[in-house]
């Protein structure tokens, strides 16, 4: 039944995206058009689901974290696969802080006793489960060392906004160790923002309302997170700066100056722990206070309280501060026309413990794309720009490996790179874009040559469908049947794009498919092979999608004779973002006018505690008005230069006849620069690792974007001055690039004269 519905839907969807056919091939001429659509079918045909099943035994047979020995083997296996395909290829090894822990301790010790855990079990139909040698314990990268005993409070998700939430409820926790849940943010926002409110300690679980049974049947009967299973993962203040915390901003080569432990900042302020809900249940039941809010309150079978006590915790938490080495793979192949200009394509190697869904899923993929690349080889193909694979290692703790190397080679990545494309794990279900917006009509030429496994149409008309689907008015539902091409997701950080796109200005893309195969195994013992194999892409057929999805990608990129980028649906998004911080800001206005009028008013409710008294807070300053004209001129410019660009290429590209060698490597020079227009020396207020003024990562988010976030993050912090000064830098970098877009559309009109 599923197949008939989906099949009538697909002939319902009579739209501008879903039909198109044969369309032109952005960057390419006719007559280089049918060669390059020949070598891609040739491509597609090679990619073996077989393949990808076998890599995926071998590479997370083991546990193979940071430092451990079978991330070596596997990094020195991946190496010998490249250079067994044809590559050039070696390892570049960084050697950066990895903390491993010595001591953790978790025990309630009022109102009653009680000794966490920290431990997952082993199951005995999972083979590789009871590996308990070489598994990493559970346990938090990057906190402080520390010993506390303190009452305990929930935070729900740990948010700014849930701290609100418990003022009003009359909690504070300044000297209390906290417990929040995973969720809702990336897991070093939780101890970050704890120790802004005082906190001492900070736990983080994972409630089975959002990572548990509430979802679904458990492992290993189901997908589903365990009672003991627990999350993995850094805490490293990365909205700060990723990668090596003691070599911010230089690769960490054996001779880089190095901050001490002491002094990098990206460590956190408080000790802290992942635990199970397993082992958060019996503190959570301890707790005394108010009642949590509706919301706040998860799938535990408790009343959820917020605290503080009876409930009196004590956390120990002390590591082995240890630099370690990590082993990039990097494999090159040399273009044949334009070998300075790079197409750079990466997924990380090394996992928590097993890894099978993250990373390997993704990187078996990349070396199959690899294979499918030195097949080509092999039969007499070149590219006309060098390829280069990237097998990062240490992602895990955080975007080490890619961007200790970026860092080291940011003058020649400035200079040469044209593209970054990235996965990072792969599912079964639908294509997932995200990317810089001058890839986006790029990227969904390439989805509609790739067909879905399941649906047997083009991955970008069954994602366009499900949008149909979802979408919650008639308006947005007309807007995706209209389109031309779907919107792509802007990216944030949390993978390792984030060197590139965010402190080098690289356009970058990253992709894979998923939605089909819900799981609670991340970060855990537990993502290996067995659960792989039967709760994901059991027959690797969506391996086999993302492989002929990317392998395309890049060889289209390295094949284009004028590099594909498309400065409308830069402008267009650009604008709708303009648009948004407007919306925001006047929210922001309203909020204020409204909460001050129940001051005066007296009906603003300070606690929800009746035995309190009603102590209504200050009324605030209304947010002042924000001069957006610079940032609307700007966007009007870049429009303008976009359309005018746009017509000059489809003029040049419409020709049979060759293109000026000259003309064309000169354009393709300016083409590269477009994304570091976008870029500012100076980066973001106080956070100038992240240069990229279009995307980053939420100071209070972490891995989710804000776009145009010296503008956006200044409005929602209330630095009204800043949100200003922020308009004007994002409007000259704008200016910039609507003058270097004019510029690349006046050569183009030039070779047609």
């Amino acid at each position: 039944m599923r197949y008939f519905v989906l099949s009538f839907l697909i002939a319902l969807a009579v739209t501008p995206l879903a039909l198109a056919q044969e369309e032109r091939l952005l960057g390419f001429r006719r007559e280089s058009e049918r060669a390059q659509r020949e070598l891609e079918a040739k491509l597609q045909a090679i990619p073996n689901p077989d393949n990808l099943r076998e890599y995926m035994k071998l590479l997370s047979a083991r546990p193979h974290h940071v430092g451990s020995p079978y991330d070596r083997e596997n990094a020195e296996w991946i190496l010998s696969k490249f250079k067994e395909w044809g590559f050039e290829a070696e390892i570049e090894t960084f050697d950066v802080l990895f903390p491993t822990p010595k001591t953790r301790i978790v025990e309630l010790v009022a109102p009653t006793s009680f000794k966490a855990r920290l431990d997952e079990p082993v199951l005995a139909v999972d083979p590789t489960s009871d590996q308990k040698s070489e598994q990493l314990p559970t346990y938090n990268a990057y906190s402080r060392d520390g010993d506390v005993e303190a009452p305990l409070v929930y935070v729900n998700y740990g948010l700014p906004a849930d701290y609100e939430r418990l003022e009003r409820l009359g909690v504070s926790v300044k000297g209390a160790i906290v417990i929040a849940r995973y969720g809702m943010s990336w897991r070093g926002i939780k101890p970050k923002v704890a120790a802004e409110h005082g906190a001492v300690g900070c736990l983080i679980y994972s409630d089975p309302r959002d990572d548990g049974y509430f979802g679904g049947k458990v492992f290993p009967d189901g997908p589903m997170r365990p009672r003991d299973g627990v999350q993995r993962g850094s805490v490293m203040d990365a909205p700060l700066y990723p990668g090596d915390p003691l070599t911010p901003g230089v690769g960490a080569t054996k001779d880089a100056q190095r901050l001490t432990v002491a002094e990098a900042p990206t460590l956190t302020k408080i000790p802290t722990l992942p635990i199970s809900y397993g082992d958060a249940q019996p503190l959570l039941e301890a707790l005394g206070g108010p009642i949590a809010p509706v919301e706040w309150r998860g799938a535990l079978p408790i009343t959820y309280h917020v605290g503080p006590g009876p409930a009196k915790v004590h956390l120990e938490v002390e590591a082995n501060w240890d630099i370690k080495p990590v082993h990039n793979v990097i494999a090159r192949i040399r273009g044949a026309v334009h070998p300075d200009e790079w197409i750079l394509r990466g997924n990380h190697h090394d996992a928590w413990v097993n890894g099978a869904e993250d990373p390997v899923s993704a990187m078996v993929v990349m070396l199959e794309e690899a294979r499918a690349l030195g097949t080509l080889l092999k039969e007499g193909w070149r590219p006309n720009r060098t390829i280069i694979y990237c097998a990062w290692d240490g992602e895990e703790p955080m975007l080490l490996g890619s961007t200790e190397w970026a860092e080291a080679h940011a003058e020649e990545l400035r200079q040469h790179a044209v593209a970054y494309v990235n996965s990072d794990g792969n599912g079964r279900g639908y294509l997932s874009m995200g990317g810089s917006h001058t890839l986006q009509t790029f990227i969904n030429g390439v989805a509609r040559e790739v067909t879905d496994p399941e649906s047997e149409v083009s991955v970008v008309r069954r994602e366009q469908l499900r949008r149909i689907a979802r979408a919650t008015t008639p308006e947005a539902r007309e807007d995706l049947r209209r389109r031309t091409d779907l919107t792509i997701d802007a990216l944030g950080s949390g993978t390792d794009y984030t060197a590139f796109l965010d402190h080098l200005g690289i356009a970058s893309l990253d992709l894979a498919y998923g939605g089909e195969d819900e799981g609670g195994i991340y970060h855990s013992i537990y993502d290996d092979f067995y659960w792989y194999e039967r709760f994901s892409d059991t027959d690797f057929v969506y391996g086999r999608a993302l492989a002929q999805t990317v392998s395309t990608a890049v060889v289209r990129l390295a094949g284009a004779e004028i590099l594909p980028f498309d400065f409308e649906a830069l402008a267009q998004t650009v604008r709708g973002y303009a648009r948004e911080l407007k919306a925001l800001h006047e929210s922001r206005q309203m909020e204020v006018r409204e909460r001050n009028l129940q001051i005066e008013e007296g009906l603003f409710q300070a606690t929800f505690d009746p035995r309190r008294p009603i102590v209504p807070p200050p009324k605030e300053d209304v947010p002042p008005h924000l001069n957006f004209a610079p940032m609307d001129n700007a966007i009007d410019l870049l429009e303008k230069s976009a359309g005018r660009y746009a017509a000059a290429a489809d003029s040049a590209l419409s020709s049979d006849e060759p293109l000026p060698a000259d003309a064309v490597r000169a354009l393709n020079q300016k083409l590269k620069e477009s994304e570091r227009r976008l870029t500012s020396p100076e980066g973001l207020p106080r956070r100038p690792w992240f240069k990229h003024l279009l995307y980053a990562p939420g100071v209070y988010t972490g891995y989710d974007v804000k776009t145009v976030p010296g503008v956006r993050e200044a409005i929602e912090q209330k630095r009204y001055a800043e949100a200003n000064d922020e308009i004007v830098r994002v409007a000259r970098a704008l200016e910039n690039e609507a003058a270097l877009v004019d510029s690349a559309a006046s050569d183009l009109e030039a070779i047609r004269k």
